[in-house]
């Protein structure tokens, strides 16, 4: 109480008590947490910013945030501030902004730029969350991709706040839909990366719009000769702030290499997938092409991915995101451009699938987990010809990489057995639910001891591992090894069967969604697929063969939006997709398709 009566001048500001009463109402009167809030007031924070980020969970100012919101609540000065992704920037510019808006000037007073759609939205929404309690406050975001004239009409409509993309607000702004005349505060957010995507002359372009009197933040992960050159001309003796090591890596990442054989990265992926079975993150490819090889692989091995490139549509990059951030997906596979802006806090790993054309850009892959202090795993995958990139790197960021081997098949297995361990014993059991079905189980398994019972759980779940990395061979190089390998991951053509099912393309069917879709239709079935193929009306897959009829028995004559699924086994040779029909033109059944 003596804490907040001095900060905050009480026979002047009451209102810091009702806010204080308040904090405390929402934490339970855990005093431990009232007193992180303190911090906030201390630097400034006034009471209805101060309300609302409480409710958000924010405890004290990180390292950026300390330092930077007393600088601009202080004085209209001009900052650089280096730090990495994920270490609270949008707080950091965002809060002290929204409390030095005059609400009563309904015109854009703050601009801020961002390289990318989707950490536009994000910002937006971060701000309209931290201004909940501030009335008649007005935020727009501005982007490619999305109803111009819906913007327009928001602009239109009066606003103290643009987020916007380089490449739309310059469309705005030679339609003349904006005045930039009276902003007052101009932020670059992710500058260095939107120097990379090729906007220099955008920013520059709507640079030139603006008042010579405005405060000017630069936001960066780098610091490369660009951004450099942009301070120099258009900022005002800037205050330069380093969060870490200038052009540095986050200090809660762990860097580690694995070196493999070229042909075997794709297995070394796998294997990283299979020993880290909470795995959540994002799998970074040079190319589109490869991105997408790359994800339709894990998909036909039965993992939770998707790609995300620069060929989708952005209602289909849309769709992909929302699975991601709703961890539906576990791995996104992506291509450097395509991952720009995206906003995830709690990625466990980033995998360099192939090596980042530059050391800036692997800080900016590796920036992408161990985001608002949590630890992170970013992976290189490399071969011997690749060391050099390697040590460039590690200048750059400042440490060596943590050469470790790449598991074998019986320190998977372990990782996946204690994993399925906790599992079984932190589930929680619905009582009421399955009392019924008790009886019918005991007599079942009542014969069974409870060592046997034990052991047979745990196969159930297990034996796939157990059968897939039986002699799985090692994969690992040295510096001096130049041992050809034989591939881990071989289909036995003859070990499956092929089955015809009447959905294809004109049903909107694709490999993955196949795929999904038998996933879906047989829960609790574990299976392998060997070649599938797509025609217009009809798709033919394998499935082991030991357990075509089980597939058979589960989906044939089940219904799918009114539809009878026909799944039989594929013994007519007219059932065989063709070139010829390939080529032909379709129509889908729907804009989303069946499955």
């Amino acid at each position: 109480i003596t804490k907040i009566l001095k900060i905050s001048n009480f026979h002047k500001y009451n209102k810091v008590f009702d806010n204080f009463y308040y904090i405390c109402k929402i934490n339970f009167f855990n005093f431990e947490k009232v007193f992180l809030y303190m911090t906030f007031l201390e630097i400034g924070i006034k009471s209805e910013i101060l309300k609302a980020i409480a409710e958000l969970g924010f405890l004290k100012p990180m390292p950026i945030q300390k330092t930077v919101i007393p600088i601009i609540l202080n004085k209209d000065t001009d900052i650089i501030a280096l730090a990495q992704t994920g270490t609270g920037k949008t707080a950091a510019f965002g809060l002290p902004v929204l409390q030095k808006l005059e609400l009563e000037e309904n015109h854009i007073q703050a601009l801020i730029l961002s390289p990318t759609r989707e950490l536009c939205i994000q910002i937006a929404d971060d701000l309209m969350n931290y201004s909940k309690y501030i009335d008649n406050l007005n935020i727009v975001p501005v982007y490619g991709g999305a109803s111009m004239e819906t913007q327009i009409r928001a602009l239109r409509r009066g606003t103290h706040i643009v987020v916007a993309t380089p490449g739309r607000l310059n469309d705005l702004l030679n339609r003349r839909v904006l005045s930039l005349k009276k902003i007052k505060y101009l932020v670059l957010d992710e500058a260095d990366e939107m120097l990379n995507m090729g906007f220099a002359e955008s920013i520059e372009s709507i640079i030139n719009e603006l008042p010579e009197s405005r405060c000017t933040m630069l936001f960066s992960a780098t610091m490369p000769r660009e951004i450099s050159a942009i301070a120099q001309k258009y900022m005002n003796k800037p205050v330069e702030i380093t969060i870490g090591t200038k052009n540095s890596g986050a200090e809660n990442i762990k860097h580690v290499c694995y070196t493999v054989q070229a042909k075997d990265k794709y297995d070394t992926l796998i294997r990283i997938a299979d020993y880290y079975p909470n795995i959540y993150g994002i799998v970074f490819c040079r190319t589109k092409k490869e991105t997408q090889e790359i994800a339709n692989k894990l998909i036909y091995d039965g993992y939770n991915a998707e790609a995300l490139h620069g060929d989708l549509s952005q209602p289909q990059r849309d769709a992909v995101m929302n699975k991601f951030r709703n961890k539906n997906i576990n791995l996104l596979i992506a291509t450097d451009v395509a991952a720009r802006g995206i906003d995830v806090d709690d990625l466990t790993h980033v995998i360099n699938f192939t090596m980042p054309e530059d050391p800036d850009t692997y800080n900016h892959r590796s920036g992408r987990t161990g985001r608002a202090g949590k630890a992170g795993i970013s992976i290189i995958i490399t071969n011997l010809k690749e060391k050099n990139i390697i040590k460039l790197i590690e200048k750059k960021i400042g440490r060596d990489f943590i050469r470790e081997s790449v598991p074998n098949g019986r320190e998977i297995c372990e990782k996946q057995l204690f994993h399925l361990i906790e599992k079984i014993e932190h589930i929680e059991v619905d009582h009421s639910e399955i009392e019924p079905y008790l009886p019918i189980i005991y007599k079942k398994l009542g014969w069974l001891d409870k060592e046997d019972l034990i052991k047979r759980l745990v196969s159930v779940e297990f034996n796939s591992f157990l059968d897939y990395y039986k002699d799985a061979p090692d994969l690992n190089v040295s510096e001096h090894s130049d041992v050809r390998r034989k591939s881990s991951r071989n289909h036995n053509d003859n070990a499956f069967t092929e089955l015809y099912i009447n959905l294809g393309r004109i049903d909107g069917i694709y490999p993955s969604g196949l795929i999904e879709f038998l996933n879906r239709s047989n829960k609790g079935m574990k299976f392998k697929l060997g070649k599938i193929e797509i025609a217009k009306s009809f798709s033919v897959f394998g499935i082991e063969s030991d357990l075509a009829d089980q597939m058979i028995h589960n989906m044939h004559g089940m219904k799918l939006e009114g539809r009878r699924i026909v799944v039989k086994l594929n013994d007519s040779k007219s059932n065989k997709p063709t070139k010829e029909k390939d080529k032909k033109k379709y129509k889908p059944r729907n804009k989303k398709g069946l499955i």
